[in-house]
């Protein structure tokens, strides 16, 4: 019995937006997967979360994924309190989840990064990496170094191009606090929980 494929979504998710949804219906497609799993980062090494709570970026995904059946959100980073490392969740994933083989969608400034990120070597034997162009990154230069690393680590990376869409969470959080639309930037289901919410006004 062949083995599942699952995609890997990581994010903070602050908030949800179309291009993520883009993003993830295309490697769903494109790499013939069974799942996309969102997993909303919780106390992540590199990056300070000052928007929305835990709670609430959790339940923005949640709202944003479910008329996707082939969409999951899982709580595994939030629910710890500790520093969110990728391969800690890859193990645990790898625990809950039998016969898998698991695809981590990332950007390619993501990737550009991975030898600063926890045990990289040990990640790419668990999983493939799939590196997706972001605005002003898919250059040549980007992509010589994401070779390097390939080389480096052994690894397997692939490189997905997808329909460019100048979304931003940071342009949708700046939008929100200087009292400008967010329509069609979300789904209509998190701009609502978002208005109801208060999210980002301060």
């Amino acid at each position: 019995m062949a083995k599942k494929r699952f995609g890997i979504m990581g994010g903070t998710f602050d908030p949800i937006h179309l291009g993520h949804l883009v993003i993830a219906n295309e490697v769903l497609n494109i790499y013939n997967m069974d799942k996309i799993i969102f997993i909303p980062a919780g106390n992540p090494p590199f990056k300070n979360i000052t928007g929305a709570s835990s709670f609430d970026r959790y339940l923005m995904t949640i709202i944003a994924t479910m008329a996707n059946n082939n969409f999951e959100v899982s709580d595994i980073e939030i629910k710890n309190k500790e520093k969110s490392y990728t391969i800690n969740t890859v193990k645990e994933l790898i625990k809950i989840y039998d016969d898998t083989e698991f695809y981590f969608i990332t950007g390619m400034d993501a990737i550009i990064d991975l030898p600063k990120w926890q045990e990289p070597q040990e990640l790419l034997k668990h999983l493939k990496f799939i590196a997706v162009n972001r605005p002003g990154v898919c250059d040549q230069d980007a992509l010589n170094k994401i070779e390097e690393i390939r080389e480096i680590f052994d690894g397997k990376i692939e490189i997905l191009k997808v329909p460019m869409l100048q979304i931003s969470s940071t342009d949708i959080r700046d939008r929100i606090k200087n009292n400008k639309s967010i329509k069609y930037l979300v789904s209509e289901s998190v701009e609502q929980y978002i208005i109801k919410n208060n999210l980002y006004t301060v």
